[in-house]
């Protein structure tokens, strides 16, 4: 147990570049709350396992849930070591050099072990995560069947003051030594919503939620 406390330790210290750590439980919240999808990695049977999953944060503590059925997820569950990594790509830095070059960009890793939701606990998770992703759309279909909740399994992730680690780099590509001859520079990366497209049995006008979804992620 010592040797997995001092492991997790050295994880969570930063030691290239610690100049680009960010520390403060609100940049933290900041940037959970306002991404939609982490990924979650642990090992199963000796093998790594990584998979994308959508998530919400809910005070201290990430929610996920998956398929009951899926023997990766049920491994965590039971216990084991995971990590989970959300990622924002904010710009494509280009310098002078390929090597120089880089990405602006804010990321979190957050480490521990994962626990089952009882069944009530679950239930309300679900509604968190739904609303975290589209606000306003749990209210708009019908609840979820008992058949659907039992087929569905309810994880959430501690996050504690000291297993979490996170980065960020934003700016412009250093200055060169000397002087250059080709364009040097910062594209800018967003994530925007386009237009709705219904499906061919949908009916009715584009609800709320969704409206409001694409709303607050325009084209700049």
């Amino acid at each position: 147990m010592g040797s997995l406390r001092a492991a997790a330790d050295r994880l969570s210290r930063l030691t290239r570049k610690p100049d680009r750590g960010l520390g403060t439980r609100e940049q933290l919240d900041a940037l959970l709350d306002s991404q939609l999808v982490g990924t979650l990695s642990t090992v199963v049977d000796g093998q790594p396992w990584v998979v994308p999953m959508l998530y919400a944060r809910d005070g201290d503590r990430i929610l996920l849930h998956g398929s009951s059925g899926a023997g990766a997820l049920r491994q965590v569950a039971a216990g084991a070591p995971a990590a989970f990594c959300v990622v924002v790509m904010d710009g494509l830095v280009v310098a002078e050099t390929t090597f120089e070059s880089s990405a602006n960009y804010r990321s979190v890793v957050i480490r521990g072990h994962l626990e089952t939701l009882s069944q009530d606990a679950k239930s309300t998770a679900l509604e968190t995560i739904s609303e975290h992703i589209i606000p306003g759309r749990h209210a708009e279909v019908p609840p979820s069947t008992k058949k659907e909740e039992a087929a569905t399994a309810g994880l959430a992730l501690a996050i504690g003051d000291d297993n979490w680690i996170m980065k960020q780099r934003d700016g412009d590509p250093g200055e060169p030594p000397g002087p250059v001859d080709v364009w040097c520079g910062v594209i800018p990366l967003n994530t925007v919503a386009g237009a709705p497209v219904p499906a061919p049995w949908s009916v009715g006008p584009i609800p709320e939620s969704v409206e409001r979804f694409i709303a607050a992620r325009p084209a700049p």
